[in-house]
């Protein structure tokens, strides 16, 4: 949530800023609404102070023996008009509420601008494209008999699932459990477990909500509770409405999760394969720091990512997300993606993003200075990556002749030793 003290100082400058992200911000509505909230604000705190000023001389006047009959005629209908205020308080402050909910986090001055995807900015490339003596395939057609079991998946629950079976399913594992070590013994992140269905609190703690609510699945019960989009919601909100010492900083952590996405927004793009599901495996980084040092983290983060992606020897690029590309809470996001020589193209992998205060705030998550103040954390996360991309991407990078797989030496010791996978039986 943007610091509403900023908005209110320069609405003009914050509605030229999110227009980066394209986003319009109604400068004129928003000063009414604020204006009526300032007025029924005064107006209220008069009428309390008035009827607390009457009550007062009501009183001496009674301790007197004095006819109070005409001091409590002047202060008949002062109850109604009073309540009458704090409603009218009460629900231009929530219209108002709902507006800052709904604003989009600014963009740093960093990022470039643009509508689309096709605006970022590339920032490095790491690794040599493989080249073949034969038509490469994609991740689908290498496991038509095999392993990645689509048909199955829709029987059992519709479009954009997969059954993954057998030797391949070892390899998912084992992609997830390098992750996993290597961000918790090189790295420094704490490993968590987290509860894989969240409340509308931790949703918009985080920003999913209200924006992106056609994009999850909700609970159909009494609760309003959903499934996680992401570990990031769960992980974050650990501290929501914290106060950590300023020693304790930063909190650094990876959880491995299932996510769980509609898509519906999507319109039709990557129905093939398992580049875009339902359901999906991520390895989630996050962490919350100083604000002094959040841009150095933004850049370490990224770079734990990257060694992910070293460490199986896959080709890669690093891109600035455009304004038009950013996310509703982010300030500044750089993607890492990752070749598919099925795809002949970069496709991403990961996301590393600095969300600044702007979901702090939202969720009260702070700190306490050396000097005994309480601040806003900053707070950034980024995929480790997403575990089903980085099979895809094994997949597609390692493909051998006849039908087999070569596998990344880091694997090898989550394969038990192997050096190679038939594809199909």
């Amino acid at each position: 949530m943007l610091d509403i003290k900023m908005l209110r100082a320069d609405p003009e400058g914050v509605a030229e800023r999110l227009a980066v992200k394209g986003f319009r911000l109604e400068v004129a509505s928003f000063r009414e609404l604020d204006e009526q909230r300032k007025a029924l604000q005064t107006q209220t705190e008069t009428l309390q102070n008035e009827r607390n000023v009457k009550s007062k001389s009501i009183g001496a006047a009674k301790a007197r023996g004095e006819d109070i009959a005409p001091l409590l005629a002047e202060v008949s209908d002062l109850g109604e008009r009073l309540d009458a205020a704090k409603r009218g308080f009460g629900e231009v402050q929530g219209a108002l509420d709902d507006v800052l909910m709904g604003l989009p986090n600014l963009p740093d001055a960093s990022v470039p601008p643009g509508a689309d995807e096709s605006d970022n900015v590339s920032l490095r490339t790491w690794g040599t494209l493989p080249t073949f003596d034969f038509e490469a395939q994609d991740h689908v057609a290498l496991t038509l008999e095999g392993g990645l079991d689509f048909e199955t998946a829709a029987k059992i629950s519709g479009a954009r699932y997969v059954v993954i079976r057998g030797a391949l399913a070892r390899l998912q594992r084992g992609l997830t459990q390098l992750m996993l070590d290597m961000h918790v013994a090189e790295h420094g992140y704490e490993e968590v477990y987290v509860p894989y269905i969240v409340n509308a609190d931790s949703l918009r703690g985080t920003g999913q909500l209200p924006k992106a609510a056609e994009d999850m699945f909700r609970l159909d019960t009494e609760a309003e509770v959903y499934l996680i989009p992401t570990a990031e919601v769960p992980v974050t909100n650990i501290y929501r409405g914290d106060i950590l010492a300023e020693a304790d900083l930063p909190k650094k952590h990876v959880c491995h999760t299932p996510c769980f996405r509609s898509e519906a927004g999507s319109y039709g793009r990557d129905t093939r394969g398992m580049i875009r599901q339902h359901q999906f495996e991520k390895v989630e980084l996050v962490q919350l720091v100083h604000p002094s040092t959040s841009w150095d983290v933004l850049d370490s983060l990224t770079g734990h990512a990257e060694n992910v992606l070293k460490r199986l020897e896959l080709p890669y690029r690093a891109v600035t997300l455009c304004g038009g590309d950013l996310s509703f809470s982010s300030a500044k996001t750089i993607d890492l993606e990752v070749w598919l020589p099925g795809q002949n193209a970069y496709r991403e992998i990961s996301s590393c993003s600095n969300f600044l205060d702007f979901q702090a705030r939202r969720m009260q998550a702070r700190y306490r200075t050396s000097a005994g103040d309480v601040a806003l954390l900053h707070t950034l996360n980024g995929s480790g990556l997403a575990v089903g991309r980085a099979l895809v991407a094994v997949l597609e990078n390692y493909q051998a002749a006849n039908d087999t797989l070569t596998l990344p030496d880091a694997l090898r010791p989550y394969m038990g030793g192997l050096s190679s996978l038939a594809l199909k039986p």
